[in-house]
């Protein structure tokens, strides 16, 4: 009897220790478990994101953003140009005044029907309400995988060449053409800007770039350089007669127009300068007559019938020596603006 006693409590024992292994091991688990998401969790947040260009498996499109005040004067010539594409190459995005509709009565081309954003806002001239449009269109065109290269356009650009020529000159590069240079000469840099930019990253280029995914999620995804910009890059105060030789004072303090400056910059602070080729695809040519107070000297000409006649495109489809292009080895211009 004693020994089936101690028998019994051995099995007992024996039972109490092995569910105390159970349990022990259980929780151990359930902690590796947690661990494990918890690192995969931090993995997850800390690492940058996956760029979607990277896996993209199928046809890619550009993306056309035009950046317009109400609506597109000519549609029409855009109408044409897409439709001797393939619509399965391209989407259209519109930043339009706040509230305005592209639809059969403000645009000639089905191509524009509903294009604009929906969380469009007011731009002015020379603030920074301007890159901050570029930011929305590119945010928006961002949500589809399939775009792959971002056209900045205006509502008084053009195309100079086919739908066909225009699509593989810009995918076959796997750079964004960014205008982008050091500007030393001019004084648009705000001593407040530093230490967030520095002046040696300082650059300065046209507004109309061609940009490759990686670099548009890159601007999409700033906030840190954007907040510089909009905090001491501010508009130029309109001339004032009466002041004289001081509005070029005056102007000198307030003179940064972020459309020039925002992306190049942003780009060289991220150290992607390498994988620009430093020139537009587009055409624009700037008033030489205008002295530094004149209003006018600040925007391109305005082409007519008149002096855009066959040999004069002929000279904007060219590039300047010394600006080669990685496609083809062909230096050309895609649009005129």
């Amino acid at each position: 009897m004693a020994a089936r006693g101690m028998k019994r409590r051995h099995v007992v024992m024996s039972s109490r220790f092995s569910w105390k292994l159970l349990i022990l091991f259980s929780v151990s688990l359930s902690c590796v478990v947690v661990l494990a998401l918890a690192a995969l969790f931090t993995l997850h947040t800390n690492s940058p994101p996956v760029s979607i260009s990277r896996v993209f498996d199928g046809t890619p499109k550009i993306a056309f953003l035009f950046l317009v005040r109400r609506n597109l004067p000519l549609d029409f010539l855009w109408g044409a140009f897409f439709q001797n594409g393939d619509v399965s190459r391209f989407s259209i995005y519109v930043h339009s005044a706040p509230g305005f509709v592209l639809d059969e009565s403000t645009t000639r081309s089905h191509f524009f029907y509903g294009r604009q954003l929906s969380n469009s806002i007011q731009v002015s001239w020379g603030e920074s309400s301007m890159i901050q449009a570029e930011r929305l269109l590119l945010a928006a065109a961002l949500e589809d995988p399939a775009n792959q290269r971002f056209v900045l356009l205006s509502d008084s650009c053009v195309p100079l060449y086919n739908f066909s020529y225009v699509y593989n000159y810009v995918m076959v590069s796997p750079r964004s053409f960014v205008d982008s240079f050091l500007d030393v000469k001019e004084g648009r840099y705000n001593p407040k800007m530093s230490p967030k930019i520095p002046r040696e990253k300082w650059r300065k280029g046209s507004q109309w770039i061609t940009l490759v995914r990686n670099h548009a999620e890159v601007i999409v995804d700033d906030d840190v350089i954007f907040s510089v910009f909009k905090k001491y890059c501010k508009r130029r105060p309109p001339i004032d007669t009466r002041k004289g030789k001081l509005n070029l004072k005056l102007q000198k303090q307030h003179n940064c127009i972020p459309d020039e400056h925002y992306v190049q910059t942003l780009l060289a602070m991220h150290g992607l300068e390498g994988e620009l080729e430093r020139r537009t695809v587009t055409y624009t040519l700037w008033n030489q007559s205008a002295t530094k107070m004149e209003n006018k000297g600040w925007h391109p000409i305005t082409f007519s019938y008149a002096n855009a006649g066959p040999q004069r495109i002929k000279e904007m489809k060219r590039v300047p020596d010394g600006m080669v292009s990685y496609q083809f080895n062909t230096r050309s211009v895609l649009f005129v603006c």
